[in-house]
């Protein structure tokens, strides 16, 4: 006999998911994602200057604000066949990668590590075996004996007083947990000390980006950071310095301890890489342009079908057919109005709520499809893409981390372990190494071409009369993200925005075809169906951001729904 499980919400991070899984035999037999709040910034949108446009769509979500002013700003230039300065491009880029490595330190260590890391065990363990371990597997200097006992001292506080502080939600003592007590105690501290980490990279995009969030220096046709060495208002070699200090204090905590984490964690449930596949379509875009039109990267992009890495189809640059012509969008199974399937400028954005029903509509979330097909995005898909293209330090970030977990599992690993729910969270460490070598590249190309005397940074933007179409794309930390505008006469005449967490988390299509979500649940244990904490798990790799693909707002300003965060 089976048992349906709701979990409701099942996000740590913006918006709200909820989850429905049929377990049978404690497996996973179906599963349904629903998105429970409607986003309306399209629609208001319509009518404005296209330049306005970066500074809404930030607006999407409160966290991935970057990555929407960066799609967006690409998609106005797009139509506009708009070329943008070098120092423009180079400062972009730093921001993307601060955002991102900030974004997937968060995501491990804030967000999922608490589904693998059973924190009351941790008042168990040794403080002085904690040290040895710690010491057998990396150099980092935070792991002493004395940083331990005083975390796990500041634990027994927290549970002393009846409360687990920023602990406080877990299934703690939950059979699925198998980490030991030194190793839990290991990771409490790498928790507490990641959060000085992910702020300190984040100062890396107030400085350039002015703010965050919401970052304050972009336009389209560049950026606003006047560059002028001999003033202390500008950006100049001392604020350009101090950048490039936290970009490398970071990477030595990526290298150091985010790097070993993962490969620990995914080697104590080595079981976990057969768990969690579902849907192996990738789907990556490439990002980090060199130069200012978008045709030369240092991120690959691509498509990937059935996992099969002998096969990879490159996406090349801004203006590529093959993503532009292939991107749809469908409302099969979404609370809009219709039922159709539709590329992205076609689109409208209608809402018509019905209750929820599996078999009708039960999603604000549409579902997208890359040529018919149904697409896995994020940092898997981009790692597996660069894998498979050749990527010189993805290829070698990949390698090191399956030699690195082989080993502590005492198993001989292959790139086939990465379609999984550890799968993604290796992913998202290998991307974020990578991403922090290339900040560092990026920094000198910057600084390199204002030594030469180059101080552009803005290329004014011109609206011919008439219809113009635009996409910009961006490899954001969550997978591909993109956006899309129809201008008529210098106005917006439809804006849309197709998210990753569109991508993964939207719900069956016309042809019955379940979204990576709803598909990487299927197979998954569930041990207890009272705490499903595999269901976390997996729906928690993907990092999903639900804020991005849906919003809800009643103008009356009254309460539509009161939720409890897991």
């Amino acid at each position: 006999m089976s048992t349906h499980i709701t979990v409701d919400p099942i996000t740590r991070i913006e918006g709200h998911l909820r989850i429905d899984v049929e377990v049978d035999g404690g497996v996973v037999k179906k599963a349904w994602s629903s998105g429970q709040m409607f986003r309306g910034i399209e629609r208001i949108l319509e009518g404005r200057d296209p330049r306005e446009a970066w500074v809404f769509t930030q607006r999407f979500c409160g966290v991935c604000t970057t990555v929407h002013a960066i799609a967006s700003v690409r998609a106005v230039e797009n139509a506009l066949k708009l070329e943008i300065p070098k120092n423009a491009q180079y400062i972009r880029n730093l921001i993307i990668a601060a955002h991102a490595m900030h974004d997937h330190i968060v995501h491990f260590y804030q967000l999922s590590a608490l589904d693998w890391v059973d924190v009351t065990s941790a008042l168990k363990a040794d403080p002085v075996k904690t040290a040895a371990l710690a010491a057998s597997i990396s150099d980092w200097p935070g792991n002493s004996t004395q940083q331990f006992t005083q975390v796990k001292d500041r634990l027994a506080k927290f549970v002393a007083g009846g409360q687990l502080g920023i602990f406080t939600n877990g299934y703690w003592g939950h059979p699925a947990m198998k980490l030991s007590p030194e190793v839990n105690l290991l990771a409490v501290s790498h928790y507490l000390q990641a959060l000085d980490y992910q702020r300190k990279v984040n100062q890396v995009v107030a400085i350039l980006g002015s703010k965050t969030p919401n970052i304050q220096n972009l336009a389209v046709g560049g950026v606003a950071n006047a560059i002028n060495l001999d003033n202390q208002a500008t950006l100049n070699m001392t604020k350009l310095y101090e950048v490039k200090s936290l970009l490398d204090s970071v990477h030595q905590f990526i290298e150091q301890v985010y790097f070993v984490d993962v490969c620990a964690v995914g080697a104590m449930y080595a079981d976990w890489l057969k768990h969690g596949a579902g849907v192996t379509n990738y789907l990556s875009v490439p990002d980090l342009p060199l130069d200012g039109k978008g045709t030369q990267f240092d991120f690959p992009g691509g498509t990937i079908f059935n996992g099969d890495l002998s096969k990879v189809t490159p996406i090349s640059s801004f203006e590529d057919p093959y993503f532009q012509k292939n991107v749809t969008e469908s409302i099969a199974h979404s609370w809009y109005d219709g039922t159709w399937q539709k590329h992205p400028w076609e689109e409208e954005t209608v809402p018509q709520y019905t209750p929820y029903d599996a078999e009708k509509k039960y999603s604000w979330i549409k579902s997208p499809r890359f040529d018919g097909k149904v697409m896995q995005v994020g940092p898997l898909a981009q790692v597996l893409t660069g894998f498979a293209q050749g990527h010189e330090p993805t290829k070698r970030w990949a390698v090191k981390t399956l030699e690195v977990a082989g080993k502590v599992a005492g198993a001989q690993l292959t790139p086939a372990v990465l379609h999984s729910t550890l799968g993604r969270h290796a992913a998202r460490m290998i991307r974020c190494a990578v991403i922090s070598e290339l900040a560092g590249k990026h920094w000198q190309l910057l600084a390199e071409n204002i030594g030469k005397g180059d101080t552009d940074i803005f290329n004014e933007p011109v609206f011919p009369k008439g219809e113009q179409q635009g996409f910009g794309f961006h490899e954001a930390p969550r997978g591909t993200l993109s956006h899309w505008i129809v201008i008529q006469d210098g106005k917006i005449k439809n804006y849309q925005a197709v998210v990753p967490s569109t991508w993964n988390a939207g719900p069956r299509d016309a042809e019955g075809q379940p979204g990576p979500y709803e598909a990487s649940l299927v197979g998954n244990p569930v041990a207890d169906p009272e705490k499903p904490l595999e269901v976390l798990r997996t729906v928690h790799s993907f990092d999903p951001c639900i804020a991005c693909a849906i919003h809800t707002l009643d103008v009356e300003g009254k309460e539509i729904a009161r939720v409890k965060a897991l």
